[in-house]
């Protein structure tokens, strides 16, 4: 009998594991691939961030290094090297997971997990008999998948989504990305710097619409030297795809029609929570009309010892966010009152330049009425940013007008994905503007930016513009 079974083991599942075993917990964690990770490590986080960067370095050698004094004759990509590079990236990842699971005395089983009963999990392995696990207590942690059209078959040939985006074996000349959101625009980014043709058609007004208005406005001005193509305020319609090539027909807000057509169409509409054959209906737990298994504050289900975390719960996709809840659950189990501010966990965007938000947004503070201040600062300004010509992009503060605490921190470039760290930990402890404004920050450095749109936040003080 174990005290806890974790089902899945992506970035939440396997990090309440190695909690609940180093709180003490006999642990067992179930996985039906081969390999540790989930989606984050294995066709997600990891090995698209890869990608990114070999793009990038291309994508800098192509159209920077000449300017740098450097000078190169035949650049070409190697994309099955890239690939394979890439791979060689999630292959240590992996084995860093299973090593951790080795280390902290975690039994692994291999195979589909579901419910008999709240104590009793079935683990049916590709061959052979099912195992059955008992547990004290468990932790749903089974992630999400790519969410499709209902007129939209993927066939993973010519209609793709990101897991196929990420293992394809020749460099498309051209590809048609539905959906310009987060998972668009990374994997869009990363076949348009390699020279792939890409088209975004977007439903909303803006790319990343659920980010701050502005910096979807960036990001669009940016993506455009890269020869990408935008359709804002279109819906598509039909999707046909042939032995060679993808059709895809949509509509404007105008009613236009347009009609497109390429290698491939990546189809990034988002993500849904992913509970089959789960067996949640044998222990009594309902799904939402989203399809999220529902949880109380401290994200237990209907049925006392089942808790839920990550994906599969409300709340934002993303790793850490499910990170912070497996181990908000495992200190829980052990008695402890561990706590999570959802505010505060930021989101980022992978491109070149990075964007990344924590908090509210100047949308947000308007609808509820809060009156605020705004800081804003260009990267252009940042003596560290011409050093590296990467000079696209700002840094945008909102502070409360009367206390001066900052609510709300937006970003786009370089660096930022780390960057956003700083307004975190400013928020955690509740500063205000002119705290941040008063820190000395390192000079020349890209955080020194955070500083300059927080002066001015402050009366307009900022020095250097």
């Amino acid at each position: 009998m174990y005290d806890v079974t974790v089902i899945g083991s992506g970035p939440g599942g396997y990090v309440a594991a190695i909690r609940c075993a180093q709180l003490g917990m006999k642990t067992a964690i179930i996985e039906r691939y081969p390999t540790l990770g989930g989606t984050c490590l294995n066709v997600g986080c990891i090995p698209s961030k890869a990608l990114l960067d070999s793009s990038e370095h291309y994508h800098d050698a192509q159209h920077k290094f000449a300017e740098h004094g450097i000078k190169l004759s035949n650049l070409k990509v190697d994309f099955p090297q890239m690939m394979k590079r890439k791979q060689g990236v999630v292959n240590d990842n992996v084995g860093g997971v299973q090593f951790l699971m080795k280390k902290n005395k975690i039994d692994v089983f291999h195979g589909h997990g579901s419910f008999i009963s709240a104590n009793k999990i079935s683990v049916q392995p590709d061959k052979g008999d099912a195992q059955i696990v008992e547990t004290k207590n468990t932790i749903i942690a089974t992630g999400s998948k790519p969410s499709t059209l209902p007129f939209i078959t993927i066939d993973k040939k010519r209609v793709i989504t990101s897991t196929e985006a990420l293992s394809l074996k020749k460099l498309p000349k051209s590809m048609i990305v539905i959906g310009g959101g987060v998972i668009g625009m990374e994997m869009g980014s990363v076949y348009a710097r390699l020279g792939t043709k890409v088209t975004v058609v977007e439903y909303m007004d803006r790319i990343i619409p659920s980010m701050d208005k502005d910096l979807g406005k960036e990001l669009q001005k940016t993506c455009k030297p890269l020869g990408m193509e935008f359709h804002l305020n279109t819906g598509v319609f039909e999707v046909k795809p042939s032995a060679k090539n993808v059709t895809v027909k949509a509509k404007n807000k105008k009613g236009e029609e347009i009609e497109l057509k390429a290698e491939y169409c990546l189809v990034s509409v988002g993500r849904k929570p992913y509970t089959d054959n789960l067996g949640l209906d044998k222990v009594g737990i309902n799904l939402s009309e989203r399809g999220q298994i529902e949880v109380d504050a401290h994200l237990q289900t209907a049925v006392p010892g089942i808790y839920a975390i990550g994906d599969v719960i409300k709340g934002a996709m993303l790793a850490h966010k499910a990170e912070e809840e497996g181990v908000l659950v495992a200190e829980i189990l052990a008695g402890q009152k561990p706590h999570i501010d959802y505010n505060l966990i930021p989101g980022v965007v992978y491109t070149w330049p990075e964007v990344a938000a924590v908090g509210k947004s100047e949308a947000e503070l308007k609808e509820a009425g809060i009156a605020y201040k705004t800081g804003k600062f260009p990267f252009k300004a940042s003596g560290r940013a011409r050093a590296s010509m990467d000079t696209a992009g700002f840094i945008k503060v909102l502070a409360d007008k009367q206390t001066d605490e900052i609510l709300g921190v937006h970003m786009i470039g370089p660096r930022i994905a780390d960057l956003i760290a700083e307004a975190v930990v400013a928020m955690e402890y509740r500063a205000s503007a002119e705290d941040i404004a008063r820190m000395s920050h390192a000079h020349p450095t890209y955080t020194e930016a955070m500083k300059e749109a927080c002066l001015a936040a402050t009366e307009n003080r900022a020095l250097h513009i």
